[in-house]
């Protein structure tokens, strides 16, 4: 991080705290918004590991999926999809093995924290509910969905194009899902995560590893 904009970031939070009421210049304060973008960015490429983690077990069950219904045919390829609970043990465990480190966190990590905690939630109460209807043709539709408008919003927040277009791609498979039988809607939901997680999250990490 730039000195100056270390400092400005310490005068912001001191003056904050003391409830001083000096104004800073419009320069002052992008230079502030653009320092929290900065650790932000920094901060999700540090935990890229939840990033690329999801993203790839997503990417392989779902082709894992497509080979078993319509290579292999056996009406038990839904089974798959319980790898997912590797994704739960290994985030469990890299989050204790986190735990014991300083993070510096801004209003922004928070934000995008509580975007991708509510997209959560409403993928597990999509799954609840088209396990209770049945109708499991359309739900990667949905899903596709809400990893566009996860992507799309962290994107914007972060000014890191690549996961607004990967945002744009995702609602284009949406579009295109619609049009496409079941089986290769699973495709789709693959080629959505590749987009979408896996290629920005990437290029973020590397971003990174660039910037130290």
């Amino acid at each position: 991080m730039r000195p100056q904009a270390f400092l400005s970031f310490l005068k912001t939070h001191f003056c904050s705290m003391d409830n001083h009421s000096e104004n800073f210049s419009p320069e002052e304060s992008l230079l502030v918004i653009q320092t929290m973008i900065d650790r932000t960015k920094n901060s999700v490429a540090d935990k890229s590991f939840y990033f690329l983690l999801w993203g790839w077990l997503v990417f392989v069950t779902a082709l894992l999926q497509f080979v078993l219904k319509v290579i292999v045919q056996t009406p038990q390829h839904p089974a798959v999809w319980n790898l997912m609970f590797i994704g739960v043990i290994a985030s469990i465990w890299y989050g204790r093995k986190e735990k014991g480190k300083i993070r510096v966190k801004t209003y922004i990590d928070e934000n995008i924290r509580h975007v991708w905690i509510g997209i959560g939630i409403s993928q597990i109460l999509l799954v609840f509910i088209f396990s209770r209807n049945q109708h499991w043709e359309y739900c990667y539709t949905f899903f596709m969905l809400l990893y566009a408008i996860g992507c799309f919003i962290t994107g914007r927040i972060l000014k890191f194009a690549p996961l607004v277009w990967g945002a744009v791609a995702s609602w284009v498979l949406v579009i295109v899902s619609t049009f496409s039988t079941y089986d290769y809607n699973i495709l789709l939901l693959a080629t959505a995560i590749l987009l979408s997680y896996i290629i920005p999250g990437h290029l973020l990490k590397r971003k990174y590893k660039h910037q130290l």
